[in-house]
Formats: structure tokens, sequence, C-alpha cells
């Protein structure tokens, strides 16, 4: 599905801007601490960029709905982990930090659903 492989093409750009803009925009206004955070939300977010471009391309071969909601549940799972995280950094307000296991949750699904296609039709 080309939807995937437009989100994991746009999240790695965010990725790589939000990484750039942390390091040289916030590095004088955030504590070590805040800058440690922000740079967890860009290398999971990183990281998810794979997740949903190997989800766009295994895709093009496997048909499967299991697949597309692994696709959907890392989305989100950047959306809520990452994004959760960056509000967090910024403004220090805990309640968004308390977003972020969601997120997390919702990556784990997405493994495991990308798992059980790999196992079930690779």
């Amino acid at each position: 599905m080309k939807l995937f492989l437009v989100l994991g093409a746009l999240n790695g750009f965010l990725a790589v801007a939000l990484g750039a803009f942390g390091a040289h925009g916030l590095e004088s206004r955030l504590s070590e601490k805040m800058l440690s955070t922000w740079e967890k939300a860009v290398n999971y977010q990183m990281f998810h960029t794979m997740a949903l471009l190997v989800t766009g391309l295994l895709l093009q071969r496997i048909n499967a709905v299991s697949l597309t909601t692994a696709g959907w549940f890392f989305f989100i799972g950047v959306v809520l982990f990452s994004g959760s995280l960056y509000i967090y950094s910024v403004s220090g307000l805990k309640g968004f930090a308390m977003i972020t296991p969601i997120g997390g949750v919702a990556f784990l699904i997405g493994w495991i659903l990308l798992g059980y296609v790999v196992m079930k039709f690779v």
C-alpha cells in the first residue's frame, strides 16, 4: 500500500528535521533531561519509520488485513509516543508524558502483527 510508503517517507523527513531542530535549536533552551527525552522521541520515530516502509513494501506482495493493521499501529505509535514526548520536552507538562505508554503499546501491537504476517505468509 503506497500510503504506508508515503507515511514512512514523511516520518523519516520529520525525524531528521526534528532531530536537527533538537540538536541545534533547542540545545540552549532545554535541560539535559528534556533534550534526552526529545532525542528518544526522534529515535523511536526513525525506528518506526523503517517499520512503516517495510510494511508498505510487504503490502505490495501480501494483501493481509493484519499487515495493514500493523502499519496503522506503527503510525499511531509514532503520533502518540514520539508526539507526546516532543510536546512534553518543550512544555514540561507531565500529562503528555502519560500518553507515551499508549504509543508504546501501539508499537508492540504493530510488531506482533508484523511478526504474525511474516510467520504466516513469508
